[in-house]
């Protein structure tokens, strides 16, 4: 059979032409992309943070409460957490680049997966049921390092550039805990200890040097202590407390509470700005304040700017260049832009149903 010129033309742009546009602009990721936690809808929202614009959602399975990036910014990690008492044992897994969900990481014992952060290329988590930080290694498939806190409700995770101190909140005890990797004495002793030619035990350490070990402490902070962030010089822990409405300060060298102080806000997350000068609070009101964002002033720890959304607020994402932070609005279904230069909201994302826990995703 002999298509005609017209034909041809109609044939090629059903069969080859229409297929490819539809599938550039079926929900292309960009580059960054924000990633927002629709956590009621159980999907997780990728967004266009130069419009505002959601550009696909993918199923991001039960409960999910947390989001992180992998460092190559092609896939998207997701706490399914389920409450302290849950079955929930997984961290679901997002193709970012596809849009389609990728099997899950089957955690096994360890229940209530909900702090996730990615650091030397492994994925941190904590699993609140089991009382237990842990580290996922995605190039195994295998959790290769995991210690108990001893607290309840270990909550949410942070990591130290240097990979050796490893912090969490614990809800239900109002702690911080700062888990240290230190040298610690050879339980065997050096060689002359033992008798001549003596072997250690099999599969034991050597007789001889320093073994590395880890050392968990436990600092007070306040009533619900949920939200915290590290100050980027790595000196100070900020920890909000949403049952106290304070903020409580903790020196990471003493291991020691030096301030707590009451904000307008009872928060459930905390972020410090990546030049360590200021410190965004998200939550509800505390008291009648009407309050959901309050930006503090690191030296002086006063209020410099409040924000008041119509409905209590959650996860904080403030990006790389400190320019905006994105907050998550869970009570009303949005996610709200906040210029950090003007202290002002310039715009709103309409989220899905109870947005909370949000990304930045960058392809490298």
């Amino acid at each position: 059979m002999i298509l005609t010129s017209a034909r041809l033309l109609i044939w090629w742009v059903c069969w080859v032409a229409l297929p490819l546009l539809a599938s550039s602009a079926a929900g292309q990721t960009p580059s960054p992309a924000l990633l927002v936690l629709e956590k009621s809808d159980n999907t997780l929202a990728i967004v266009d943070p130069a419009t505002l614009k959601i550009v696909g959602r993918v199923p991001a399975g039960p409960d999910p409460h947390e989001v992180e990036s992998s460092p190559d910014g092609k896939l998207a990690y997701i706490s399914n957490y389920g409450g302290s008492d849950s079955s929930l044992h997984t961290i679901s897994v997002v193709d970012l680049t596809s849009q389609k969900a990728l099997p899950a990481i089957d955690l096994g014992a360890l229940h209530s997966p909900h702090g996730l952060v990615v650091a030397g290329g492994k994925l941190y988590f904590t699993a609140e049921t089991n009382k237990v930080a842990g580290r996922y290694d995605p190039a195994t498939q295998t959790i290769d390092w995991l210690i108990g806190t001893g607290q309840d409700r270990t909550h949410m995770v942070a990591v130290s550039t240097t990979l050796d101190r490893v912090f969490t909140s614990n809800v239900g005890s109002g702690t911080i805990s700062i888990i240290e990797q230190v040298s610690g004495a050879n339980p065997f002793g050096p060689p002359s200890s033992g008798p001549a030619g003596s072997a250690p035990p099999p599969g034991g350490p050597p007789l001889s040097g320093p073994r590395k070990t880890w050392r968990v402490s436990n600092v007070a902070a306040g009533r619900g202590s949920e939200g915290f962030d590290v100050s980027p010089d790595g000196k100070e822990i900020w920890v909000a407390n949403a049952q106290d409405g304070t903020v409580t300060i903790i020196d990471v060298s003493t291991k020691k509470t030096t301030q707590t102080f009451p904000v307008p806000v009872r928060g459930n997350r905390l972020k410090f700005t990546p030049d360590g000068q200021r410190v965004l609070v998200s939550g509800g009101p505390s008291g009648s304040s009407g309050v959901n964002l309050v930006i503090l002033d690191v030296a002086t720890h006063k209020e410099i700017r409040s924000f008041d959304f119509g409905g209590g607020s959650a996860g904080i994402l403030i990006v790389p260049d400190g320019s905006r932070a994105f907050v998550a609005v869970s009570a009303k279904d949005k996610v709200a832009v906040v210029d950090l230069k003007r202290l002002e909201v310039t715009g709103y994302i309409a989220a899905g149903k109870g947005p909370d826990g949000l990304a930045w995703a960058q392809r490298k």
